[in-house]
């Protein structure tokens, strides 16, 4: 019995679906590595394209323009990668005090030439694009609001609980606290050295026991 040829050949069709939001979360992972070493102006769209694995048609057809694309990632990366790494673990501690030491200890603990040099994604593109573009200022305001506001309400929850002075301005304490870690950051992206790191770590942490009652 032969084989019907038209039965042959459609058993040998693959049928291709389109993974859009796969496609947009690699675009955006690669999309952000490259902005975060290279700026947002000098990041190459080719990389970008050769690190997703994506072509530029699938880059157009998500984001209009690659200031869409880097608005995306301020949005939908750069927003998460902040408040995860450096809010989330002070809100969710019963001590938020002790917790902001413990996380500048790992900061410094895992700081190396590298990661120096890149510096803080979010100051970079303030120190870049805040001046040049309001779409990026405007998106960089809001991460560093939701920053500082998020440490303030903890270290009210922590005031109410006794575990800081009932003086301390929080909204101030947020403020410094938020702006001596970029601070920091950017120093020691400067001079290339751990030991700039690791003294900064020291003179906030001085500064959060002042804090205590």
């Amino acid at each position: 019995m032969r084989t019907n040829p038209k039965n042959q050949s459609s058993s040998r069709i693959v049928i291709r679906r389109r993974q859009p939001e796969s496609t947009k979360r690699r675009l955006l992972q690669a999309a952000f590595r490259e902005i975060h070493r290279s700026g947002f102006r000098a990041a190459d769209v080719d990389s970008i394209l050769e690190s997703a694995g994506v072509t530029k048609g699938a880059l157009y057809h998500h984001y209009q323009s690659k200031t869409g694309l880097g608005y995306a990632v301020v949005d939908q990366v750069l927003r998460d990668w902040i408040l995860d790494r450096w809010l989330r673990p002070i809100v969710e501690a019963e001590d938020p005090v002790q917790a902001l030491i413990d996380l500048l200890h790992w900061a410094a603990r895992h700081s190396n030439i590298e990661s120096l040099a890149l510096g803080c994604p979010l100051n970079n593109l303030a120190q870049e694009m805040s001046a040049k573009d309001n779409g990026f200022r405007s998106r960089l305001v809001s991460i560093y609001s939701a920053w500082r506001s998020g440490i303030q309400i903890a270290l009210e929850e922590s005031k109410d609980r006794g575990q800081i002075r009932s003086d301390v301005d929080c909204v101030a304490a947020a403020a410094l606290i938020v702006a001596a870690w970029e601070g920091s950051i950017g120093l020691s992206k400067t001079d290339l050295r751990p030991e700039t790191v690791e003294a900064c770590r020291r003179g906030l942490q001085t500064y959060l026991m002042t804090l205590r009652p």
